[in-house]
């Protein structure tokens, strides 16, 4: 299968790449480990680095399949392992999601690789819509979608549970791009 993105996508400050095997320890050290990283996700902080190698393998696989193409984020200047993004294809539609370690938050990376990103996806003849969801108490979530064009559509009652918040399914605010 083609995939509708590319190996990997440059902005003026990153690069946005495939996962290697090889990133373990730095994801793991970085971020998967950071409680407030992780407050809303839909995962929970990486207990060993043999979660983090398995979370790896996942992503690589997924890059055969298509379905899924999540990119590492890294700075060109430093070759700094930022965080991650995934596009997740369904259909004419993708939905991403996105991680930043702590070390790199109000900098305008997930911004600028979000904004990329949907602009290429959105380029290609088959793909009509981009959206993500987050909590509705991530505000940093929902800003960086706001400054990438996306449109809060709604919010979605008890829709996805962050465990690291309560067992429970929580209220997301539903985003999109369109052409």
């Amino acid at each position: 299968m083609t995939p509708l993105l590319p190996d990997f996508i440059e902005t003026e400050r990153l690069r946005l790449r495939q996962p290697l095997a090889t990133d373990a320890a730095t994801i793991f050290a970085s971020y998967a480990t950071d409680a407030a990283v992780c407050r809303y996700m839909i995962w929970r902080p990486h207990e060993s680095i043999a979660v983090t190698r398995h979370f790896l393998e996942e992503c690589i696989a997924s890059w055969q399949t298509g379905d899924r193409l999540p990119y590492i984020l890294v700075e060109k200047s430093s070759s700094t392992l930022l965080g991650m993004l995934d596009a997740r294809i369904q259909g004419q539609q993708i939905d991403i999601g996105y991680v930043l370690a702590r070390a790199h938050w109000g900098k305008g990376f997930m911004t600028e690789a979000v904004d990329a990103l949907t602009r290429r996806a959105l380029a290609q003849p088959s793909i009509f819509r981009i959206q993500a969801t987050c909590d509705v108490e991530n505000t940093a979530s929902a800003r960086v979608l706001e400054k990438c064009g996306f449109v809060r559509e709604g919010r979605l009652h008890r829709y996805l549970v962050h465990p690291n918040l309560s067992p429970d399914p929580r209220d997301c605010f539903i985003y999109s791009r369109v052409k």
